[in-house]
């Protein structure tokens, strides 16, 4: 019976060495990649976004190390797509090191949070746009939904230790805090949120070129859908619904845009379809109207003015507002037993 006791135990001990080295190849590029200060940049040398399906590239390898931490970023999905990955393959392995890098990748996201709650595109990068509070390709509701996962323990989330949990809940509510401060006014109304804020005023500025201080469509339909996961409060309720007000009263009925592919180029077409319904990009703030930007900085109102390179390069239109009103709104009033 001993004998039989300690062959047992020598098989977990064994068992729980071998989990412990378990590797996920996607996981360990990752860490590889990572910066001293726990963040992971965007872009490779061809500007495209990291693919880590790819062997390891010394090329960009020596980019990333040289340029230290200043390539770190939330913006691409950058940081938060790691993190994520290296949580769920922590849950596939229990290697703890996917664990540790993906704690450090936290600590990354709440070292770089403003006192107002919001979030830079990059960090400690401060140059030209890459300060301010970035709402654009959903950058800081990314951070944000992790912290929220953090929080609550979902998504593998809960295998992080402690001491992040804390901190990701203070994190959380002044990033919330922070959304229903920058939900900008038209009018004496609440409508939805610009693309980009200044990180001390918190006032909304432009970006890019083509990207005119406006009011983001897309942005905001999924900044409605992050405080639809939040327990209800009367400022919750009241930003989400005036949100989904202004998206009733501003969509483009009619139209439908569509993306193709010619020539390994993409080709975008807004066409007439009953039925239908679209929404720009971006609207102009004091007016409400639809805004375009291009590549010399100059604000058009029509479409069609745009410069041919910057209409095919960039999505001037989406259809998310429809999904937002007709079913995510619907299920979030039934869900919270809210009266529309």
């Amino acid at each position: 019976m001993m004998n039989l006791k300690l062959t047992i135990a020598s098989f977990c001990l064994v068992t729980t060495a071998v989990s412990a080295q378990v590797k996920d190849t996607l996981a360990e590029k990752m860490m590889v990649y990572q910066l001293p200060n726990g963040g992971w940049g965007k872009h490779t040398s061809d500007k495209k976004n990291v693919d880590y399906s790819l062997k390891l590239d010394p090329k960009l390898l020596k980019i990333i190390k040289a340029a230290d931490n200043d390539l770190a970023t939330i913006d691409n999905n950058a940081t938060s797509k790691e993190i994520n990955s290296l949580i769920k393959a922590y849950q596939a392995t229990k290697n703890p090191d996917y664990l540790k890098s993906a704690e450090k990748g936290i600590e990354y996201l709440l070292s770089m949070q403003y006192p107002n709650g919001g979030f830079p595109q990059y960090f400690p990068n401060s140059a030209i746009y890459r300060k301010q509070v970035t709402y654009n390709d959903n950058a800081m509701i990314n951070v944000l939904t992790i912290l929220y996962n953090i929080s609550e323990g979902k998504e593998g989330f809960d295998a992080v230790n402690s001491p992040w949990k804390e901190k990701s809940k203070v994190a959380l509510q002044k990033g919330i805090e922070c959304i229903l401060k920058t939900q900008i006014q038209q009018n004496g109304k609440l409508s939805i949120w610009a693309d980009q804020y200044n990180e001390v005023t918190l006032k909304p500025e432009k970006a890019r070129a083509f990207e005119p201080m406006s009011l983001a469509t897309g942005e905001s339909v999924n900044i409605v859908k992050f405080l639809m996961m939040q327990p209800v409060t009367p400022e919750i309720e009241r930003s989400i619904r005036s949100a989904i007000q202004w998206f009733k009263e501003s969509k483009i009925e009619g139209y439908t845009y569509n993306v193709s592919k010619e020539s390994d180029k993409a080709v975008r077409t807004l066409s007439k379809k009953e039925g239908s319904a679209v929404w720009a990009r971006f609207y102009d703030i004091p007016t409400n109207k639809p805004v375009f930007g291009d590549r010399d900085g100059s604000v058009k109102f029509n479409y069609e003015d745009v410069s041919e390179e910057r209409r095919m390069g960039y999505s001037w239109y989406n259809e998310s507002g429809t999904k937002l009103i007709e079913k995510e709104y619907v299920k979030w009033l039934k869900k919270n037993k809210i009266s529309e």
